[in-house]
């Protein structure tokens, strides 16, 4: 049985970080996914500090705590001045893009069912492109609804705005665009899902989760934001390129009575009135208070420039990876977000392998498995690379250690599927080179991978049987 007596805050504190000292790096650009660095370390102690003055406070009643009320409203501004919304667009402080995905759907689900008689209990349709993020997914899995699938281009890994306006019908709810999509760096037609989506009457929300506050700042692209007429929400993450700690988000509306749909509320117990704008009922505020006063300290123009060091970071490394035999970069990328797919013929460099290899070498990407598209089409399996502000002064190491990574695999056949290994994996855990372990993801039907990713997380955190 685990000794659960008291213990010396010293010990304690050495163990944690003793257990920190053991994960990548959140610091330094090494990690290309998850972790989101400016570089400046006076951020980080200004976010500390925000986080540790508002530590106790809970979000959950605002007119207990006005503090938590004045935080949330100037956040919210800040974020609709940004995205170019007017006096109607309001909205919420979130947890993260999860959760302001699902809020939106959420609105976009009640509206709809309460614009009907018969509604009331059915399932309408959530269109999105193959691409668009899991969230949505998760979202229409807990609210019932019908996810409709849109194949994306496969060379470029943007949608198709004439066939998701397709199957824009009466029972749809919602229609998603991303800008960008995570995969690919795409940024999908806004503009044109959007219009489509208005003469339907259906609204569009905008997935800006990991876009929304670096494309502001990122030069000259086509209108993706609340400036688009018939886009009717949108999400932005403030702990991606806001560079605030996990977790905070923000969902906006055009419209009160769409913000006034996510929320929840009852009277149908003998306690205190419950109003929950979010899916949270107490709700931490650090992260939040973390980000308004990163929001402060830098302003626009603070955040403008680490949107700059992020572009000059993005551009000189595709530029590098042009350059290496075997590999491409997928389509044409917005944002700091590439996705590096294998070239064919016998100098390929097989993506997972890139992965393996970049990791031996102390860096740390992302392997994306191919897809089967609704149409058939292949999507392919890529390396994807998020870059951030502190990649800027790195960018020459990357550069260096992508083109070292692809000389150790060049030439390799790609990974087979190994239909043991799942038994293995649940035995004896993740071996160190993932690149067979992607590929038997790939090769195996959705149904058996599902259960199986969720055994291999879950037994992580398994703490095992009793006695």
């Amino acid at each position: 049985m685990t000794d659960h007596q008291p213990q010396p805050v010293d010990a304690v504190l050495a163990r944690l970080a003793q257990l920190r000292a053991a994960d990548p790096p959140t610091h330094g650009g090494r990690v290309l996914s998850y972790v989101y660095d400016p570089g400046r370390p006076d951020l980080d102690q200004l976010a500390a500090e925000a986080v540790r003055l508002f530590l106790p406070v809970n979000g959950l009643d605002p007119t207990t705590f006005g503090s938590a009320a004045v935080l949330e409203r100037d956040v919210v501004a800040f974020a609709r001045d940004v995205l170019h919304g007017d006096g109607e667009v309001v909205g919420s402080v979130t947890s993260g893009g999860t959760e302001s995905c699902l809020l939106a759907v959420k609105s976009a689900r009640d509206t709809w069912r309460a614009a009907g008689p018969g509604r009331e209990r059915a399932h309408p349709r959530l269109v999105l492109a193959t691409t668009a993020h899991p969230a949505f997914r998760k979202a229409a899995h807990y609210l019932d609804l019908d996810v409709v699938e849109v194949a994306v281009d496969p060379v470029t890994g943007r949608a198709d705005a004439a066939a998701m306006a397709a199957e824009l019908t009466d029972d749809t709810a919602l229609v998603v665009v991303s800008a960008p999509s995570y995969p690919f760096g795409a940024l999908d037609p806004v503009a044109e899902v959007a219009a489509a989506a208005a003469d339907a009457g259906v609204p569009c929300h905008v997935d800006a989760c990991i876009g929304g506050w670096v494309l502001p700042w990122w030069g000259d692209l086509p209108p993706w934001d609340l400036a688009v007429p018939g886009v009717t929400s949108i999400s932005a993450d403030l702990h991606k390129y806001g560079y605030a700690p996990k977790g905070a988000s923000v969902v906006l509306y055009r419209g009160r009575a769409a913000h006034r749909a996510q929320y929840f509320a009852t009277t149908a117990w003998p306690g205190y009135p419950v109003v929950n704008p979010t899916a949270l009922g107490s709700r931490g505020v650090g992260a939040m208070a973390a980000a308004w006063a990163l929001l402060r300290a830098l302003g626009e123009p603070g955040l403008a420039g680490l949107a700059g060091d992020a572009r000059r970071a993005t551009d000189a490394v595709r530029a590098a990876a042009g350059e290496i035999a075997g590999l491409h970069v997928v389509g044409s990328p917005v944002g700091p977000l590439l996705a590096l797919a294998a070239d064919d013929g016998p100098d390929s460099v097989d993506p997972f392998r890139l992965v393996d290899a970049l990791r031996a070498r102390g860096w740390v990407a992302q392997a994306q498995p191919g897809l089967v598209q609704p149409d058939g089409s292949r999507l392919p399996r890529t390396a994807h690379l998020t870059l951030t502000a502190v990649s800027a002064g790195i960018a020459d190491d990357l550069a260096a250690a992508l083109s070292a990574a692809a000389d150790d695999v060049r030439g390799l056949p790609a990974p087979l599927p190994d239909p043991a290994l799942a038994e293995r994996v649940l035995t004896a855990g993740l071996p160190d080179e993932l690149a067979g372990v992607m590929a038997t993801l790939e090769a195996l039907p959705a149904d058996v991978v599902r259960p199986l990713l969720v055994e291999v997380l879950a037994s992580v955190v398994d703490p095992g049987p009793v006695g």
